[in-house]
This record gives structure tokens, C-alpha cells and sequence, in this order.
């Protein structure tokens, strides 16, 4: 895939001032961490980071050794299972004479559009409804791509079959349900591309539900205070964090092994495992300017440690909408906020990442707006495969040996 760089150079001037600065101060952390052995943890939200091609962006940056651990959310998993992003057909529910009080709203059905092939593959893993299947071309709706295998029959339907099945070989191997399920993915997901090179991929607690049957599985195929810990030591050992449009980040990074701005002092106390942020970089990518302000007013007056020093309601007294990762990220003092779309921050970040380090990357993602954005959305539909079972199979039989 050959590489806009004139694009990413537009995409770098249209941020505002402070958003390019603390753009360039990341980078800067990040290739210094790099240089020196260091490692990268990124965690990711599911909605934009899929469309804006940033999932497939940080798997690329995982296979070329950039990117040393991700967390994530369920929806993502499921998702990823089944290739990223799909095309699908949209239809009114009525025509198929489906019960209203059961369909998602606006009373839609979809259909994942598949060649014939896929289907008759499919067949062999899963019972299909035929008729329902040959009604779909002729049905009336309208075909647009959305993330993978949600909605959509049959691959949204498949994916939470599949997911039954992987949780059944993770109570029997005692390993992650990301770790089985990376088998089986495609390397151009995070999934696969972790399970490929030994990265760890995980989801998060607090982003454990959003996945269906998926985000069950997940969080039944390992107890709560196994994930807590796994996770606890991916950050421990991280140098620089990667927020990417990610809500609830303080209960992930913080937690309940963290001692900075945690609630770790009483797994100290008793003796457990414990970690600090303290000399730790956190960058985060976000749209919502209100996390700049938050981190401003902590600067200029201390007012976020103020608040929880003298017990008072941060929002009330910072007078914006006061998310719960504010806290943590506007008192900590290696905290990044770069503001603005990720799709445009993200393409930047690693390009210039991959430059400095001397790394080609073969894949590169865009603003979905733009030409060459809407081009990566079809690439990433044609190209990123859903898991494959036979894969799954073949690398539990090595793993068993």
C-alpha cells in the first residue's frame, strides 16, 4: 500500500497549535522509549478506532514491533472475528414478516453480503436459513460497510456461535479467550497479529459488555482477578500509553495494583504486586477539548487535586463535564493531550514513529472522509478475513503438543 505522504502532511497542519505541539512531544516520547528497549501499550475504544482503520493501523504496528501490548474492548473482538469491517445489506424487517418488538431500531434487518463461496464455507461450520438467504437480493434496502459480523446475518450470528466454541477450549487450556481467538484471526487484526508475534491483546473490565455473546465468553474464559493482573503487568511494564478515543481509561491504567493515582495502596498494604504511573508517559488521543481543560486547570491552579484533597465534586467545581479518565489524566504529570480526529492523528503519529525508527510500514490508515480513506474502508472489506476455525484448530493441536 503505497503511502500519502501529502495527505498526512495536511492532516498534521489542520490541528490547532497545542494539539500539533503535544502531537510532536509523543512522538518524540515514543521513539526515545523505542530506541532505548522500551515498550508501547496502546489502549483502544471499539466505534472510531475500527472505521478510522486505527485497529488494523496499530496491528500493523504490532507485527512491526512498535506497538508491544494493546487492551481493548469485547466489541472490538467481535468485530475483529469477523474482519474488521463488512459490506451489508440494510432492509426494512417488515418484508421478511420478522416480529417488530424484536428487531434494533428503526425495525431493520441486515445481511452480510457474501459470494457464494463463503456461503457453502459457512455452511459447513453453521446451519443456514436458506430461504432467508435467497431473499436477499431481492429484498428492498440499501448496502453500506459498518464494522464486522454486529448485526448482520449470517456473520453476526457466526461470531457468536464461534465465540461458544472458543470459550469451551479456553476452560480447557486455562488461556485468554483473546489468546485462542487471535489464532483463528486474520494478522491484519490486532487479535491475530498479537497472537502471531506474542503481544498481548486483552480487554479491559470496565469494556468487557458491547460484545454480544463475545463479551461473555471473554469475560467467563479467565476470573476478573486473573484479567486485573495480566493487565496490571502489561502496564507495569509499559513506558508509554496510548489512549485512542477510549472512555473509563482511568479503571483500566489505574486499576487496582496502581499506586499513583489508583487504588492500589491497599494491595501494597496486604503485600500483592503493585505498579506505579509515576514515571510513565500518557498520551491520549480524544476529540473532547474538555480533557484539555481539565489538564489546564490543574496546571494553572491545581484544582483537580484540590477537589480530591478536600472531598469535593470535581465537576461542580472545574465547571465542565468532568469524565471519569480526567482525574488521573489532567493531575499526572507526563500526560499528553492531543486533540482532534484520530483518524488524522493517528496516520501521522505513525508515519513519523515508523520514519525515525527506520521501519516501512505496509499499511497505512486515513480520515474515512477522505478519497483515500474511503479506499482503506474498501481494502479493509476485501482483504481483512473473518477467523477462520480451521486455523484456530491447527494452532491449538501445536499448542496442546
Amino acid at each position: 500500500m503505497k503511502i500519502n505522504r501529502e495527505l498526512i502532511r495536511s492532516f498534521y497542519e489542520a490541528l490547532d497549535d497545542r494539539s500539533r505541539e503535544t502531537l510532536d512531544a509523543s512522538i518524540d516520547k515514543v521513539v526515545e522509549a523505542k530506541r532505548r528497549g522500551g515498550k508501547i501499550v496502546v489502549v483502544t475504544g471499539s466505534g472510531p478506532n475500527l472505521h478510522e482503520g486505527v485497529t488494523t493501523l496499530v496491528a500493523e504496528l504490532i507485527e512491526k514491533g512498535i506497538v508491544d501490548g494493546v487492551t481493548t474492548s469485547s466489541a472490538v473482538v467481535s468485530h475483529e472475528m469477523a474482519g474488521t469491517l463488512d459490506r451489508v445489506k440494510m432492509c426494512p424487517a417488515a418484508q421478511f414478516g420478522f416480529d417488530e418488538k424484536v428487531m434494533p431500531r428503526g425495525n431493520v434487518f441486515e445481511f452480510t453480503c457474501l459470494t457464494e463461496e463463503r456461503i457453502e464455507a459457512l455452511s459447513k461450520e453453521m446451519l443456514l436459513d436458506r430461504d432467508l438467504l435467497s431473499k436477499r437480493e431481492a429484498a428492498e434496502g440499501h448496502t453500506l460497510i459498518k464494522a464486522a459480523g454486529n448485526m448482520a446475518y449470517p456473520m453476526g450470528l457466526r461470531t457468536e456461535l464461534m465465540a461458544e466454541e472458543i470459550l469451551t477450549l479456553c476452560r480447557q487450556t486455562g488461556l485468554p479467550f483473546e489468546t485462542v481467538a487471535g489464532w483463528g484471526a486474520d494478522r491484519r487484526t490486532m487479535l491475530g497479529a498479537g497472537a502471531a508475534k506474542g503481544v498481548p491483546v486483552l480487554v479491559t473490565i470496565p469494556q468487557l459488555v458491547g460484545g454480544g455473546h463475545v463479551g461473555m465468553a471473554i469475560g467467563d474464559s479467565i476470573p476478573v482477578m486473573e484479567r486485573s493482573r495480566r493487565i496490571a503487568d502489561l502496564m507495569a511494564g509499559a513506558d508509554v500509553i496510548i489512549e485512542s478515543a477510549v472512555a473509563l481509561t482511568q479503571e483500566i491504567h489505574d486499576g487496582p495494583f496502581e499506586t499513583y493515582t489508583g487504588h492500589g495502596i491497599w494491595s501494597w498494604w496486604q503485600h500483592q504486586p503493585v505498579y506505579s504511573l509515576r514515571e510513565k508517559t500518557l498520551i491520549r488521543f480524544d476529540l473532547d477539548e474538555n480533557l484539555r481543560k481539565a489538564q489546564d486547570l490543574q496546571k494553572q491552579s491545581a484544582m483537580i487535586q484540590e477537589a480530591i484533597n478536600k472531598g469535593l465534586p470535581k465537576t461542580k467545581l472545574s465547571k465542565i463535564p468532568f469524565r471519569m479518565e480526567m482525574s488521573a489524566f489532567a493531575r499526572h504529570e507526563g500526560s499528553l493531550p492531543v486533540i482532534g480526529d484520530i483518524g488524522m492523528i493517528w496516520p501521522v503519529f505513525a508515519l513519523r514513529v515508523a520514519d525515525a525508527l527506520g521501519v516501512e510500514l505496509s499499511f497505512m490508515s486515513y480520515k474515512q472522509e477522505t478519497p483515500d480513506g474511503q479506499a482503506m474502508r474498501e481494502w479493509l472489506v476485501d482483504n481483512v478475513k473473518p477467523f477462520d476455525r480451521g486455523q484456530m484448530q491447527a494452532l491449538l493441536a501445536e499448542f496442546r503438543r
